[in-house]
């Protein structure tokens, strides 16, 4: 039901993306000012969130347009991605993004956990199951599965399911500027418009600091 909400935001997003992209961005159009402000992970910097989920298709079709993005990122910027916990697989995928970020391991890694999904067509529904696809990227089996199953990794996953109550979310892929500010591919226009927001509010904050 999430996913075909978005598909509907991103129809009329599509239709009418070049009027939103002349609009001003504003409160109450591209972006919702949360009324309890969320603090931020690293205080000092202007912290960037990103909830998705591996299953969602409108997360992996953002991939192509935020990467490059992050990587422009200057260093007052946090970016921070967390996964949307809603149950079911998305705890089971939250749980994989979250105990592969604890191994550190590349972003290629990640990248070939949404291809796997997406264009191959695996479910990678249970740990043991992604940890046997995870053996062909380079990552131990044992070690993953060890490290999923920690207490470290399942304290992550009650501060995810906490946050995400926090910014009010209630689909993906959505995007948190310094705690205040929520928006998603929908109410910006498109994945490209969504970075543009991103840079307004990045700015509003800098200059308010």
């Amino acid at each position: 039901m999430r996913n075909l909400i978005l598909s509907a935001a991103l129809a009329a997003a599509g239709l009418f993306g070049m009027v939103a992209q002349a609009e001003p961005i504003e409160a109450g159009k591209q972006y919702v000012e949360l009324t309890s402000p969320v603090p931020v992970s690293k205080p000092g910097q202007i912290e960037v969130v990103e909830l998705f989920w591996y299953g969602c298709p409108h997360c992996y079709q953002f991939e192509s347009t935020i990467n490059p993005w992050i990587e422009q990122l200057p260093e007052d910027v946090n970016f921070v991605r967390i996964p949307a916990l809603f149950g079911g697989v998305w705890n089971v995928h939250g749980q994989a993004f979250i105990t592969l970020e604890s191994m550190k391991v590349e972003q290629k890694v990640h990248d070939a956990v949404f291809e796997a999904i997406h264009k191959q067509g695996k479910k990678l529904a249970s740990p043991e199951e992604i940890a046997e696809f995870l053996v062909g990227q380079g990552v131990d089996k044992a070690k993953f599965l060890s490290t999923y199953n920690s207490f470290a990794v399942k304290g992550q996953m009650e501060k995810a399911k906490k946050l995400a109550m926090a910014y009010q979310i209630s689909g993906v892929p959505v995007m948190v500027v310094n705690g205040k500010y929520r928006f998603d591919i929908g109410s910006s226009g498109g994945p490209q418009q969504t970075l543009q927001v991103a840079d307004h509010l990045i700015e509003r904050e800098r200059a308010a600091q």
